[in-house]
């Protein structure tokens, strides 16, 4: 298995590649040497990094600009990437979207955006490219979960279900996979340095500093080793993986506090 070292006879897709975390991916394992197939529905954002990281790394980059919350994008994207000969050896499913309101008065079409892109399409694309990878016997897989998938907190109700599926398929999917020489990896960060909670940038520095955020450098490339390594699951951080029994045994009145405090007008 590649740890840290050539990957240049690998070909990685990327999702939710334009920006954030999964803009990361794409420059770290290209930095290795993957060829990439980077996935936005950012047109713009997409072809501007993709040509930074042509420019930097030299590697072969295909960019598709696509929602991936439409049922039927999974599909399109695997029959894509069969048409143009492209094979892919790593799959990181990392595009996903963050809430923070009551169910009951969110957009029912955010509710249905969320479950396709965190359920259905995650669900599909792992499926197809597995198979793909079970016949070759060698691949890798990885799914980005949260850390929040372990403990119900009011006000994200359905991200922190969404990323429970996540976390417990691919767990699953792993077990599934392992007499065929491929990885799944789930990675459950806590925060995160990124535009996904509208903190202004001044705030998301103020978290790296105190310990709060990790930046995306220090996540991605500690996501990767634990891929490579084989590892099933990640929780980066010790602080984060303390959080885990004390969030369990949160209190309700803690719980309804913060939602109080943050939601209620």
């Amino acid at each position: 298995m590649p740890r840290n070292k050539d990957l240049s006879a690998y070909t990685a897709l990327v999702t939710g590649a334009s920006s954030g975390i999964g803009l990361e991916y794409a420059r770290q394992l290209a930095a290795q040497g993957a060829n990439l197939v980077m996935v936005s529905i950012d047109r713009e954002d997409l072809d501007r990094e993709a040509k930074k990281i042509v420019d930097t790394s030299g590697v072969s980059v295909e960019t598709i600009c696509m929602d991936l919350a439409q049922p039927d994008a999974a599909n399109k994207l695997y029959d894509h990437c069969r048409q143009k000969g492209i094979q892919i050896e790593i799959l990181i499913n990392n595009a996903g979207i963050f809430s923070f309101q009551e169910i009951t008065r969110t957009d029912p079409k955010k509710i249905e955006t969320m479950l396709q892109l965190h359920i259905g399409t995650i669900t599909r694309l792992s499926r197809l490219f597995a198979a793909d990878m079970c016949n070759r016997k060698h691949g890798y897989i990885l799914n980005m979960s949260s850390l929040s998938c372990w403990t119900p907190y009011p006000g994200i109700a359905l991200y922190t279900a969404t990323k429970a599926y996540i976390r417990v398929f691919t767990r699953a999917l792993g077990y599934e996979l392992r007499d065929y020489g491929v990885v799944a990896t789930v990675v459950c960060p806590g925060g995160v340095a990124t535009g996904l909670y509208g903190l202004k940038p001044g705030l998301l520095k103020l978290g790296v500093r105190l310990g709060v955020l990790m930046t995306t450098e220090r996540l991605v490339r500690k996501a990767l080793k634990a891929l490579f390594r084989g590892k099933k699951q990640l929780i980066p951080g010790v602080f984060n993986r303390l959080l885990i029994p004390l969030a369990s045994v949160m209190p309700t009145s803690i719980r309804l506090f913060v939602k109080h405090r943050l939601l209620d007008e």
